[in-house]
Parts: C-alpha cells; structure tokens; sequence
C-alpha cells in the first residue's frame, strides 16, 4: 500500500473517530490514540510517532500546543480542538505509563550508527534528552523512536514549521545536513 493511501486510511479512520468521540469514556478516546501510536507504546504508521516512554510534561506541551493551534499536524490538531485540561492531562499520564519501545531488530547500519552517534555528541543532545536520549520534563525520550519519525521532527525544526517549548531546536537544527539528519535519526532509533 502506498504511504498516500495509508495516509488516506488512517485519515478517514480519524474523522471516524473524531466524530465518535463525544460521551466516550477516557479508555474509549484513548484505544483511538493507540490505534494510530501503538497500542504498546510503538507505531506502526510511517511518520507516526511511538509515544511508550515519553514524558508526561513533553506530551502535555505537546498537546497544548496542537489544540491551541501551534502545531497544525492533522489529524491531531483536530482532534485535539475542545480538549479540556483534564483531558489533556489524562492523556500525558497515560502515555507517560506504555512502555518504552524497543529498538528495531533488523536494518542497523553500524556506519550510519557511529556517524550519527557522533553528530548527537557533537550536538549535545545529552545534555536535554537525557545521557540514555530516554528524555526528560519537556524534553522528548529519542531513543527508540520510529527513524521516519525524527527525520520529519529534525526537519520540521530546521524549517521552523514545528514549534517547542524553547527555541533552541531551530536554532540547532538550522546548521544540520539532511545527510547529518538521516544519521543522528538511525542513531536514536537504533539504541538500545
């Protein structure tokens, strides 16, 4: 199938659901969440976020910023329209708790894992994510997340189409190749 035609699926599904998730109990609004992010925490979806392990505060940030409408992402920002606080708290603590994915088993490129090791040094990528890259507060968990993911993260940053709660990504993302991108991406997504 291609990625288009994924898209379009899981994009219909969506307004589905959308729909539907007026006088839902939060476990019903949340198997809708997990249907495109991973019912254990992992995505299946291409450029769809794993979100097992990440931070509840960088999942509230995050959500706060898709109902207000600083991140645009659909079917998200839909979604996330009308959210109450409570929801959107219930939702963090929620995600907060699935469990960290596992890195892939197969597709590890060790040069491309070295090159990318070294430019998350040299970026100091540590000193936020945390030295394991499991995240912190408001800084997302990167290790193990989907490799497709980050790339459109890292590029979204560089761009400056995706907003955080600092301003500091576009300012590190904006002196960082597409090449240096793929890497440092493979890199996290490849650890163990």
């Amino acid at each position: 199938m291609t990625r288009l035609r994924i898209s379009l699926l899981v994009g219909l599904a969506m307004v589905g659901a959308i729909a539907s998730a007026r006088g839902q109990t939060f476990q019903e609004k949340f198997a809708t969440c997990q249907a495109c992010h991973g019912e254990n925490g992992r995505s299946e979806l291409p450029e769809t976020p794993s979100l097992g392990g990440q931070p509840s505060v960088f999942v509230l940030y995050q959500l706060v910023f898709f109902r207000g409408g600083q991140r645009n992402e659909q079917p998200m920002a839909e979604i996330m329209k009308g959210a109450s606080d409570d929801d959107l708290r219930a939702y963090a603590g929620a995600i907060e708790k699935l469990p960290s994915p596992k890195a892939p088993s197969e597709g590890r490129d060790p040069a491309r894992f070295a090159r990318g090791q070294e430019i998350a040094d040299r970026l100091q990528c540590a000193s936020c994510h945390n030295p394991d890259y499991s995240g912190r507060r408001q800084m997302p968990r990167l290790a193990t997340q989907r490799e497709d993911y980050l790339i459109l993260a890292m590029r979204a940053y560089k761009s400056e189409r995706r907003v955080g709660q600092l301003a500091v990504m576009p300012e590190i993302m904006r002196a960082v190749s597409d090449a240096d991108i793929s890497a440092v991406a493979h890199f996290f997504a490849y650890l163990p």
